[in-house]
C-alpha cells in the first residue's frame, strides 16, 4: 500500500508564508528598479531659502506664518 502525504496546515500556512516574501521582494526590487531609472527633478528656481517649510506643518513668507 502507498501512503498518501499530506501536508499539515502549518507547512501550508508557511508556505504561502514564503510566498508571499518571495512576491514583496519581487515588487521591492521592481520599484527600485523604476525609481533608479527615473530622472532626477531640477533644481527649484525661485522657491524659499532655508530649509523645507512644509516638514514643519507650516510656511512663513514675509514675516507671516499659515499653517495647513
Amino acid at each position: 500500500m502507498s501512503e498518501i502525504s499530506k501536508s499539515s496546515p502549518d507547512d501550508d500556512v508557511a508556505r504561502r508564508i514564503r510566498e508571499a516574501g518571495e512576491r514583496a521582494k519581487a515588487e521591492a526590487e521592481a520599484r527600485r528598479a523604476e525609481a533608479a531609472a527615473q530622472k532626477p527633478l531640477p533644481p527649484e528656481l525661485g522657491g524659499q531659502k532655508g530649509p523645507e517649510p512644509t516638514r514643519y506643518g507650516d510656511w512663513e513668507k514675509n514675516g507671516i506664518v499659515s499653517d495647513f
